[in-house]
């Protein structure tokens, strides 16, 4: 019996200082959350997998794309930027790789960060034809212009964002006031929000601006509309981004990268299975947009988005960790 409490209290205290070793080993973290609800969200995600599963001492900074790429790049610090938008700032995110000072890990979205023009999926179910920009520019009568319905009417954002600015310029591009098609100005964010909801409680025709991952496009099912030509990058850096461009040519909106950046020093102390961890947690649009329209529609925050996430969808982020660290999170909430 003595033997066998000794076996017993030696194989708990060898445990206990594998978890301690793994805290000690990973440390306190610093976790970048960007201003927007799917970055929010994601960080928090990262916080409490890292403390609840690897016995890390994570904490959340508030950041946003330029600085904090920038500052892990020069400075090392913060040590996670759970979704990074790279294409933003190639130059800085190349030299940070190049000269071993950044690590990629995980693409955070597969799909990528989709920009582009969009319609009703009830839409598209009735028009089966219409696929593409070129489609829709054939029908100003689908799309009335709330101000002339004998116009069509394309959306665009508020001034300021830079999706506005290539709507404009594909609206020259492809020749939509020749089409038919006047320019709306929604004003703001929630202005452009509140066209589609107003479309869809309507089930009326709208096109225009928007992007995923949003919790609107978790509540309203839209479909992405086809450029109808291939993608030319030195032409979309030319004119399709730069508002005063007299002569915009039709193109295709690129998928951005969005990954998760570590800070080389980081990424050295925290140790394999935390970096497994981080090498493997990436999510759908889909998973995301749906979790934000939960988030919208009961006013959580990124912490509680997180916890809802974590309790109801154990079958995605059980596959990011090792099972034991699934089971010590599990057993957190």
């Amino acid at each position: 019996m003595n033997k066998l409490l000794a076996s017993t209290c030696l194989m708990f205290s060898l445990l206990g200082g594998i978890s301690v070793a793994n805290a000690a080993e990973c440390g306190t973290v610093t976790i970048a959350s960007m201003n927007w609800q799917s970055a929010e969200v994601l960080s928090n995600i990262d916080k409490i997998i890292l403390n609840e599963g690897y016995g890390c001492q994570a904490e959340i900074t508030v950041g946003d794309t330029v600085p904090t790429i920038t500052s892990m790049a020069e400075k090392g610090q913060p040590d996670i930027a759970p979704e990074a938008w790279v294409d933003l700032l190639p130059d800085v995110v190349k030299r940070g790789v190049d000269e071993g000072k950044l690590v990629q890990a995980a693409t955070a979205l597969p799909d990528g960060g989709v920009q582009g023009w969009w319609i009703p999926k009830y839409v598209a179910d009735e028009h089966p034809d219409i696929k593409s920009i070129g489609d829709v520019l054939k029908h100003p009568e689908l799309f009335p212009d709330p101000e002339d319905s004998s116009k069509g009417a394309i959306y665009n954002g508020p001034q300021g964002w830079g999706g506005t600015v290539v709507t404009a310029q594909l609206y020259k591009a492809f020749g939509a006031e020749k089409a038919g098609f006047t320019l709306v100005d929604t004003g703001s964010a929630a202005g452009l929000d509140g066209s589609v909801a107003k479309a869809y409680e309507r089930k009326k025709g709208w096109v225009g601006y928007y992007w995923s991952p949003t919790a609107l496009l978790g509540k309203y099912e839209m479909v992405k509309l086809e450029a109808g030509v291939p993608a030319d990058a030195a032409e979309w850096k030319r004119c399709n981004t730069v508002a005063d461009c007299p002569d915009p040519k039709p193109n295709a909106w690129p998928v951005d990268h969005v990954v998760t950046l570590v800070a080389k020093p980081f990424s050295e102390k925290a140790g394999p299975d935390v970096m497994g961890y981080l090498n493997n947690r990436s999510w759908s649009n889909e998973t995301v947009n749906k979790l934000m329209a939960w988030m919208t529609e009961n006013q959580a925050s990124g912490e509680e988005g997180a916890k809802h996430f974590l309790k109801d969808s154990a079958d995605v982020w059980s596959k990011w960790v090792s099972p034991q660290a699934a089971e010590k999170i599990k057993a957190s909430l």
